[in-house]
């Protein structure tokens, strides 16, 4: 049982460290302890980040559906003061004009925010619940922990980083500026590939490596408090590491959004110079 108490800390963190996992050969999950192979899933970073995209979606949906230009709902004002908040960032930021940009950002924030904002669940309620009900061997609910899922977000935004780039710069000065900056002579046609290439690659690397850094260092405090230190003495560091959390999640939202919206900036920037 996971909420039963374990002598051995080393157990009870690597148990909640461990993902719901299958097999992709076998199709069958792969139990904790085991170690997994180059085929297989993380089911539980997959299905809370697909579930807190949808709700996000037919939350915005069914507000869009029932806005009123007379006094707003407080669920209406809330995303109101959302919507001006992104407005503010994408006109500061992004030079240029864009009709993606600033859903874009929107989607962006608010998806990483609610992936985050899992981090404050109780970290044995849903894997006690999935393994009484379910009989699931393990769950983790925090998909931002997951570098597979942040990693995967940030490749989406630099395949639309290199999309833009070709698409109003052309391909050719695309390349040009991968072999001619910032030595423009055909001897170091290889040293600025080299440079170019590897400045270009750390966008999505430091993108993605960042978030999941740290929402795994926050999940991971989460877990030793509860695994370290009897249930009586946890609530006097949890509230405080988790008010203090909420200022984290929000703001490593904020920072995946903007540093989408400055590489996709500098992809139209140039091109305007």
């Amino acid at each position: 049982m996971v909420l039963e108490k374990i002598s051995n800390p080393q157990k009870y963190i690597s148990h909640h460290l461990h993902h719901l996992q299958i097999d992709l050969r076998t199709f069958k999950i792969i139990e904790p302890g085991n170690i997994p192979s180059y085929w297989s899933l993380n089911v539980d970073s997959i299905f809370f980040s697909l579930f807190l995209g949808g709700f996000f979606l037919i939350l915005f949906y069914l507000m869009g559906k029932k806005i009123t230009t007379g006094v707003p709902g407080k669920l209406q004002a809330f995303i109101e003061l959302i919507f001006e908040f992104i407005s503010s960032n994408v006109k500061s930021m992004y030079q240029g004009q864009n009709a993606l940009i600033a859903p874009l950002s929107l989607t962006v924030f608010i998806w990483v925010f609610l992936m985050n904002l899992m981090d404050l669940v109780p970290i044995d309620l849903l894997p006690f619940i999935s393994k009484e009900v379910f009989k699931l061997p393990a769950m983790r609910i925090v998909p931002s922990a997951d570098i597979n899922i942040t990693l995967s977000m940030s490749l989406g935004i630099f395949f639309l980083i290199l999309f833009y780039t070709i698409k109003i710069k052309g391909l050719i000065v695309f390349f040009k500026e991968l072999t001619l900056q910032p030595f423009n002579h055909p001897v170091f046609f290889v040293f600025n590939f080299i440079l170019e290439f590897v400045a270009l690659l750390s966008k999505p690397i430091s993108l993605g490596l960042r978030l999941f850094g740290n929402m795994y260092a926050g999940e991971m405090i989460f877990i030793l408090i509860a695994g370290l230190l009897p249930w009586w003495s946890q609530c006097f560091l949890n509230v405080p590491w988790a008010i203090f959390h909420i200022l984290i999640i929000t703001l490593q939202a904020f920072i995946f959004m903007v540093l989408t919206i400055v590489y996709l900036s500098i992809a139209s920037h140039s091109h305007e110079n």
